[in-house]
């Protein structure tokens, strides 16, 4: 090379706090912002990025990554030999075919579409199924593809105002379950897709419920986005609510839990802002709504229910980084009650979280542990669980160490 060409910018590492500094901007957070999520100041946060201070402990480092929604650790610390993907999994065996089917569109009627209450019912065993096994996803990645499939020729083949708003209500719902499938893959494009799609669909179908549970999803991809959207999740939520909040005094039980569901999801985002009065507003507003739903009713798409509001409790205080009241809450909720396996597991990793914030990292361990029990599917893909997990196998304590170390084996973040 000569040596008058230009440098390569990319030829050195780019230093930790540079990289946070990107990182952090890329989320549209200010310092101050920043630093407040980790509990320090903004002169603190400065000093990390400016490089005058060392990188911190992994504890630390995980913690930003958390907060920064990295998705490889490599990508804050710049150690090419530390891959850790944090906030998406792996790639599940089954993403190939769920790609293919909803990138593939049918043009032409080669056989005869089902019809939309077909797809209904395979709909609901496709819920079921999700909600009892272990391996949710491989369960749900075997059914996705001739789901989607068929559900897009119904929409085709829609030879009246009334059969095409059915089938669109039924299409609307498979992305639905697509969005289980997708979230946390190493696919962000196909996630987009699947939820515009989704909400799309909904609203061609003019049906209350449909839109309902299109708009709850689209709120969780713009709100996992980052604090930078924020807003846009807010401005889907209470747009919706706005929408079925009319309609609610004579609401099924289904619609009825679709704006409780938004509206918690109004306080989960309220709480990711720090926003505690209205975090609670929302949650308070939500258990409310779940009163007046029957005592075992569940809705099978975003589990909100009487059953579900203990565990929301949960995750408004972890959200608030409040981990006394996380462990408060947690001890008051009832993780038995809720019939879903992978909701079940989603819990107990928000009480992990509880527990870690309150300093009782071995009864978080212990947690995660249960969790694993439940649904080995949902930990293994969730950033949350994997941070305690590898914070704890650099642990003081050898037991300590030991049971993060198994577990950390089990998620595949070590070689057994």
């Amino acid at each position: 090379m000569s040596p008058d060409a230009t440098p390569d910018p990319y030829a050195d590492p780019i230093r930790f706090g540079q990289r946070a500094k990107i990182l952090r901007s890329r989320r549209g957070m200010t310092r101050e912002a920043f630093g407040g999520l980790m509990g320090k100041s903004a002169s603190w946060v400065r000093a990390i990025e400016e490089g005058r201070l060392k990188v911190p402990r992994l504890e630390v480092v995980l913690r930003m990554a958390e907060i920064l929604r990295v998705r490889d650790l490599a990508d804050l610390t710049g150690d090419q030999s530390a891959h850790v993907s944090l906030f998406t999994g792996p790639g599940h065996p089954r993403l190939a075919a769920v790609q293919d089917a909803v990138n593939t569109f049918p043009l032409t009627g080669v056989r005869e579409a089902p019809s939309a209450e077909h797809l209904q019912a395979r709909l609901a065993r496709a819920w079921a199924a999700r909600h009892s096994a272990p391996n949710h996803r491989e369960v749900v990645g075997a059914l996705l593809p001739d789901l989607i499939r068929d559900a897009q020729l119904a929409v085709r083949q829609a030879d009246s105002a009334g059969d095409r708003r059915a089938s669109q209500s039924a299409l609307a719902e498979v992305y639905s379950l697509s969005q289980f499938f997708v979230a946390y893959q190493p696919d962000a494009a196909l996630l987009w897709r699947v939820a515009e799609r989704g909400m799309v669909a909904a609203q061609e179908s003019e049906d209350p419920h449909a839109i309902g549970v299109a708009a709850w999803l689209v709120t969780q991809a713009h709100r996992d986005s980052g604090p930078a959207r924020f807003d846009a999740a807010d401005a889907v939520n209470l747009e919706t609510l706005a929408y079925l909040e009319p309609l609610l005094p004579e609401a099924s039980d289904d619609v009825l839990a679709v704006a409780g569901a938004l509206t918690f999801e109004a306080g989960y985002t309220a709480a990711r802002r720090g926003d505690t009065g209205a975090a609670w507003r929302y949650w308070d507003t939500a258990g409310d709504m779940a009163g007046r739903l029957p005592v075992d009713y569940y809705h099978p798409i975003t589990s909100f229910s009487r059953a579900i509001i203990g565990a929301h409790a949960v995750t408004v205080a972890v959200e608030l980084h409040a981990g006394g009241e996380s462990v408060r809450q947690a001890a008051r909720a009832d993780a038995s009650t809720i019939p879903s396996r992978p909701r079940r597991a989603r819990h107990r990793i928000e009480e992990a979280r509880g527990y870690q914030l309150d300093g009782q990292p071995d009864v978080a361990l212990a947690t995660l542990a249960q969790a694993h029990e439940a649904a080995p599917e949902t930990i293994k893909y969730n950033g949350y669980a994997k941070r305690i997990v590898l914070e704890e196998t650099q642990a003081k304590s050898p037991a300590r160490r030991r049971r993060a170390s198994d577990l950390a084996v089990k998620l595949g973040l070590l070689a057994a």
